[in-house]
C-alpha cells in the first residue's frame, strides 16, 4: 500500500470494503489524470475532492474558487478555511455571469450560463499553466437531479471523479469525516440565484437581500434553510425538525422584524419545509 493510501486508511471500526474500494478508485482516477484544476466552491463535495487531489497529486493540484455576486460570503469563508487547514494550493478568481443577459433573465437553464462562465475561465487557466484536466464535485446522487450546468461541464470536458467512482453524498460525508474535515456535515447549499423563481430577473440587489436574510437565520442557529425571494415576500424553507422553533413567538418575531428591515413586506414559513430544488417543482423537465 502506498504512503498516500496508508495515510488515509480507515480505523478498523469504520472499515467498509465497498466504500474503501470506491475511495481507492477515486485515488487511482486522480493519479491517472496527472494534474488537475479543482472547481472548488467549498461545499463538502468539492472540498473533499480538493483535499483528496492534493493528497494524491501534491503540487500538481490547484483548487480555484469563483467569486461572484451569487456566491455567498459564508461559502467563501468555508472554502478558505478548509484550504488553510489542509494546506491546499488555492486561488480565488472573479467571474461575471451577471454580465450575461441570458443569466440575469433567469431561465430554467440559468445554471448553464453560470457554469459556462466558470469553465471559460478555468479552461484558460488550465491551458496557460499546463494542467491536464478540470475536475468538479458532482457525485453519483446528482445524476437524477435537474442540473443544466452539467451540459456546460460536458462541453468543456470537465471530469467528475466522485461520480465516476460511484460515490454518493452520504459516502463523501463519511470519507470527509475520516479525513478530518470539520465541514463533513455542513448542509448542502447552492448559489443565491437559486432562491429566485425562474423567469424573474436576477439582480445584485436581490442577491444581497437574500444573503442578508439567510445570515439572520444562520445567526439564530438554524442549520438547514433557504430564503426564497418572491418580490416583497420572503418564503422561508427550514429543515423539518427546525420549523417548530421558528414558530416560537419570540423567534418568529425576531425573524419577521429582521427580514422586514431588509425590505420584505411579508415573511412566511413554508410548512412543507426545505426540499432540494423546490423552485424546480414548477418545471416539467427531464434530468440532463
Amino acid at each position: 500500500m502506498s504512503d498516500a493510501r496508508l495515510a488515509f486508511a480507515a480505523p478498523v471500526e469504520d472499515q467498509d470494503p465497498q466504500l474503501d474500494a470506491k475511495a481507492a478508485a477515486l485515488d487511482t482516477r486522480l493519479a491517472g489524470l496527472g494534474s488537475v484544476l479543482v472547481a472548488y466552491s467549498g461545499g463538502v463535495d468539492s472540498a473533499f475532492l480538493a483535499v483528496t487531489a492534493a493528497r494524491v497529486l501534491g503540487s500538481r493540484s490547484l483548487c480555484i474558487t469563483a467569486d461572484s455576486p451569487s456566491y455567498p460570503e459564508r461559502h467563501r469563508d468555508l472554502a478558505t478555511n478548509v484550504a488553510r487547514a489542509f494546506n491546499l494550493r488555492h486561488e480565488i478568481i472573479r467571474t461575471d455571469e451577471m454580465a450575461r443577459p441570458e443569466y440575469r433573465a433567469n431561465p430554467a437553464n440559468r445554471c448553464y450560463f453560470c457554469k459556462h462562465e466558470l469553465y471559460t475561465h478555468l479552461s484558460a487557466i488550465a491551458r496557460a499553466r499546463g494542467y491536464a484536466a478540470i475536475i468538479d464535485g458532482s457525485n453519483a446522487d446528482d445524476r437524477g437531479d435537474y442540473r443544466p450546468g452539467r451540459q456546460a461541464a460536458r462541453e468543456f470536458g470537465v471530469v467528475s471523479p466522485l461520480d465516476e467512482s460511484g460515490l454518493t453524498k452520504a459516502e463523501i460525508r463519511l470519507l470527509a469525516k475520516r479525513a478530518g474535515m470539520s465541514t463533513w456535515d455542513e448542509p448542502a447549499s447552492a448559489c443565491l440565484s437559486s432562491r429566485i423563481p425562474y423567469h424573474t430577473e436576477v439582480t445584485d440587489e436581490k442577491l444581497r437581500t437574500i444573503e442578508a436574510a439567510e445570515r439572520v437565520l444562520h445567526g439564530l442557529g438554524f442549520r438547514i434553510f433557504r430564503v426564497r425571494h418572491h418580490d416583497t415576500i420572503a418564503r422561508i424553507e427550514l429543515g423539518r425538525d427546525e420549523i417548530a422553533r421558528a414558530l416560537d413567538a419570540e423567534v418568529a418575531e425576531t425573524i419577521d422584524r429582521e427580514l422586514r428591515a431588509l425590505g420584505y413586506q411579508h415573511v412566511t414559513i413554508d410548512l412543507r419545509g426545505y426540499r432540494l430544488g423546490s423552485l424546480n417543482e414548477a418545471l416539467r423537465l427531464r434530468p440532463v
